[in-house]
């Protein structure tokens, strides 16, 4: 797929999908094992249709996203697949749920209570999958009380949702680590509600990309049967750089960013005048490193948000900040002697995937 109609423009993305059918298929084999199946989640990635259809073919139980336009886009483009919602219904989008996704991620009651009405209406049974905040202090119920009662309506009174399991989210908002206590309290939660509602529960999910760490390290307690991933596949780039895991099997390269050079001169390092505010309202810290030579790209935080988390792929090169759509970069030591025009290829993270692909600037190339 390419966003856009303007054929060999930059800033390009390059997604290569054997690279990434490797990665689903080493983390959905290795989770396997182990008990656990995997919810490809593809909202870091903006639900790239091609990327989505790998994911459904390499053996993920649920494809998921936050967003429903990713969903829609998915099945627009002939993917079959059980689909999750994994951001908390709002209740302006309930008709697309149910129309949807499978089954949803829930805290709210009136949400549920909405949910249930709508599958009524449409004539569909929808699965729900309870979330509890174990202190990450995102989304989920926190008072126990109350999730084991919003369980039992749901078994009881809500006839058209069925209550599949429990799940929780940790490190994405209060950095709150996975360990194998939080997910033993999780399953304390999922028992608590199986006794309540006289069943077992199908899922117990516990979590995202942090939890994953004890699937490979083998501290993953049993009951945890489900896991939703997304960060740990399309880069697997944290597993390694913060958790220090060996990830040598999996590809860190699946994504390329290109962007072109549109200016290269000898100028100063430190900026010459009085100083205010850049156009996001900061003040820079800069180095007087005298004259240097500077490139300046085609791209900017509109469409990465976040510049210094990019890693250029040529020696010597160092990006020194962005503007609005421009990046400036000191190429003075770099090995390459760029010109204008020249492209300039990138490794990303989690954060620049996300704004990149999500830019109606940024063309996207699958290979």
């Amino acid at each position: 797929m390419e966003k856009g109609n303007t054929r060999n423009r930059y800033p390009l993305i390059e997604l290569n999908l054997e690279k990434l059918r490797n990665n689903i298929s080493q983390i959905v084999s290795r989770c396997n094992d182990a008990g656990v199946s995997i919810t490809g989640v593809v909202k870091g990635f903006t639900g790239i249709p091609e990327g989505v259809k790998v994911f459904a073919e390499a053996g993920c139980d649920y494809i998921a996203s936050s967003r429903l336009e990713q969903i829609q886009g998915a099945i627009d483009y002939g993917i079959k697949a059980n689909y999750m919602l994994i951001r908390v219904p709002m209740l302006s989008e309930i008709e697309d749920v149910i129309r949807l996704t499978d089954i949803s991620l829930n805290s709210e009651v009136e949400v549920l209570k909405a949910l249930n009405k709508e599958a009524l209406k449409q004539g569909k049974t929808h699965k729900v999958i309870l979330m509890v905040d174990l202190g990450d202090l995102r989304e989920g119920f926190w008072e126990k009380k109350e999730l084991i009662d919003a369980a039992i309506m749901v078994e009881n009174k809500l006839d058209s949702l069925h209550l599949a399991g429990i799940g929780t989210n940790l490190g994405c908002y209060g950095a709150i680590k996975a360990t194998p206590e939080k997910m033993k309290s999780l399953i304390e939660c999922a028992e608590m509600i199986e006794r309540a509602i006289g069943r077992k529960l199908e899922i117990i999910s516990g979590g995202a990309t942090t939890s994953l760490p004890m699937i490979l390290n083998g501290t993953m307690p049993s009951r945890i049967n489900n896991l939703r991933v997304g960060e740990g596949i399309i880069l697997a780039r944290d597993l390694r750089d913060l958790y220090g895991l060996d990830m040598s099997y999996m590809f860190q390269d699946i994504f390329t960013l290109k962007a072109e050079i549109i200016e290269v001169k000898n100028k100063p390092s430190y900026p010459v005048g009085e100083f205010a505010f850049d156009a996001f309202r900061n003040t820079g810290v800069y180095e007087d490193l005298g004259i240097r030579k500077k490139a300046i790209l085609g791209i900017g935080k509109v469409d990465i948000a976040y510049p210094d988390m990019l890693c250029p792929r040529d020696e010597g090169v160092r990006i020194l900040g962005a503007s609005s759509d421009h990046m400036i970069m000191d190429i003075e030591e770099a090995v390459r002697d760029f010109k204008v025009g020249d492209i300039i290829e990138f490794d990303l993270c989690y954060a620049t995937i996300v704004f990149a692909t999500n830019s109606p600037n940024v063309r996207i190339l699958c290979k």
